[in-house]
């Protein structure tokens, strides 16, 4: 396995990638296009600014990256700290000052190569954030499936904003006020992705591999609607004046192009407070794009390996620039990435053409595209989310033990019921504590036969193994016959050597015949400072 370059991507790029990368490509758009809509909403933050950095995490994050397949774009997860910002610092143009600085310091991470700790996160952690993700996406765009809108696309929290209500309590309330008319797009166009997917799977002619499933469904949304407005006026589900159709923000009249962006306002740079707004961005952003990284390389059917340090500088770049230009706060995102790579995209091209084709969408096509119901694209997020979190995974976790069953089942809990950051943050602490567990679990045995017993250390000793090996010399009996080795232990915890030096006095009075062979405080030290102080050793006989 090879480390991802974009240079190479783009000096050896082949035509057989462009018929999988274009139709990929298309399929990303058109999921992150509400999505870029729906996280602006909920930042608080002008409409356009999720474009904005939605055509930047394509055309510039997506040709800079350490990834082939990641797709960058404004994270959910960022919305509440957006919106708290904005408010904090005063403006929002003021805010993309600190955004700027956020992409300022990223880049600094990615120089010092920092991108290095997102190995320190556990699989089953990673896995158990992708199958969360997939439940999350389903159970977040049922009611939008439904007709039901209060709660903008994208979010990610189980307590929403929008409306008051949770994840749960938002379904009855869809079910309760389902729209006729989004029901049966939805199913529609469920039947049509899933018909595809088995077409696709099994036909041998190309139509069905290298056209996007997602297209297909977008049009007979549209189509049915329109249909709607004619022939059933109940169950037709609007235009742009209504919640549930694509909005995409218009050029009024009479304005020129620019009148849509926003521009940091640089004499907020003597407030300091937008550098702490700044450093929380950057740390963020930051740490969603590594677990993001690990996650995509996971998806990955090629199996590349992304360079973390080049994708923190990719996404330092892009958020200076969407800052420039009135953009929010970038990352990788799980979301958009997993429709790439379920889309059949094969290179970095498919993410770059997505932000093309949202360029393209917001200056050439809002009018066309304000007409597709919102139900339809719910749908193709749903079959994304369930082939994150097909049953299939729970079954082969489980079968992988409880070591990694249980952070992995922490981790699905965590992120449904709370949030994306808490619940990688549970599952990396029940993690970390299973793999101490196990390790101090092995640290030595011990052997019966008779009155012989041989405990024997099987790799180094640290403090958390003392209560263990306390209870072993605890289970020890008269006229027992006793031999400790630690050969094969180069280094044991000074606490851990202090109870087996004081335990001959013990062995004295309980009448235990004890040996202590190679039994060293820190033979690691000896072998490059040979000190007798730094080299206390025990190999004597006591009775």
């Amino acid at each position: 396995m090879k480390l991802v370059s974009p240079l190479h991507t783009l000096t050896h790029y082949k035509a057989a990638y462009f018929r999988r990368d274009v139709p990929a490509s298309l399929s990303v758009f058109l999921v992150a296009l509400p999505l870029c809509l729906g996280i602006a909403l909920a930042s608080g933050a002008p409409l356009f600014s999720g474009l904005v950095a939605g055509m930047v995490g394509g055309m510039v994050i997506g040709l800079l990256s350490g990834s082939e397949i990641s797709v960058s774009g404004p994270a959910a997860g960022l919305a509440v700290i957006v919106a708290d910002s904005i408010a904090k610092v005063g403006s929002y143009e003021a805010f993309l000052v600190a955004v700027v600085l956020a992409g300022l310091m990223q880049l600094l991470l990615g120089l010092i190569k920092a991108g290095r700790f997102s190995s320190f996160f556990p699989d089953s952690v990673i896995k158990g954030m992708l199958v969360a993700i997939g439940i999350v996406i389903i159970l977040k765009q049922i009611p939008h499936a439904l007709g039901r809108d209060n709660d903008y696309e994208g979010e990610f929290e189980f307590q929403q904003l929008a409306d008051g209500e949770n994840t749960i309590s938002e379904i009855y309330r869809a079910i309760e006020t389902a729209s006729p008319g989004a029901v049966v797009i939805s199913l529609v166009s469920l039947a049509f992705l899933i018909i595809w997917d088995v077409l696709a799977g099994r036909s041998s002619r190309t139509i069905f591999k290298s056209f996007p499933a997602a297209l297909v469904v977008v049009c007979a949304g549209v189509a049915l609607n329109e249909f709607f407005r004619v022939a059933v006026p109940d169950w037709y589900l609007g235009d742009t004046a209504h919640q549930h159709m694509v909005q995409i923000p218009t050029i009024s009249p009479g304005k020129s192009l620019f009148s849509i962006f926003y521009f940091p306002d640089v004499s907020s740079l003597s407030n300091p407070q937008i550098y702490g707004v700044a450093a929380t961005i950057a740390l963020v952003a930051s740490l969603e794009t590594l677990l993001n990284l690990e996650a995509s390389d996971r998806l990955d059917s090629a199996k590349r390996i992304s360079s973390t340090n080049q994708e923190l500088i990719a996404q330092g770049v892009g958020n200076m620039l969407s800052g420039l230009i009135g953009g929010l706060p970038v990352t990788s995102v799980v979301v958009r990435t997993s429709a790439n790579v379920y889309g059949g995209a094969r290179t970095r091209m498919s993410t770059i053409l997505h932000g093309v084709f949202l360029m393209l969408a917001v200056f050439l096509g809002g009018a066309l595209l304000n007409l597709i119901p919102l139900s339809c694209l719910a749908t193709v997020l749903i079959m994304v989310g369930y082939k994150l979190a097909k049953p299939s995974i729970f079954k082969k976790t489980y079968r992988d033990g409880w070591s990694q069953f249980v952070p992995f089942m922490v981790t699905v809990v965590g992120i449904v019921f709370t949030d994306l950051l808490i619940g990688i943050a549970l599952g990396s602490v029940v993690g970390i504590m299973y793999v101490l567990y196990t390790n101090f679990q092995s640290t030595f045995q011990l052997a019966r036969n008779g009155n012989k017993v041989t405990i024997e250390f099987e790799k180094d000793l640290y403090f958390l193994s003392k209560p263990q090996l306390k209870e072993a010399l605890n289970s020890l009996e008269s006229g027992d016959e006793v031999l400790i080795d630690g050969t094969k232990a180069p280094f044991i915890d000074h606490d851990i050597f202090n109870m087996l030096h004081d335990y001959q006095e013990t062995a004295k009075v309980q009448g235990i015949h004890y040996e202590l062979k190679n039994v060293h405080l820190n033979r690691r030290k000896r072998k490059t400072k040979r000190s007798p102080a730094s080299n206390k050793s025990i190999s004597e006989t006591h009775q």
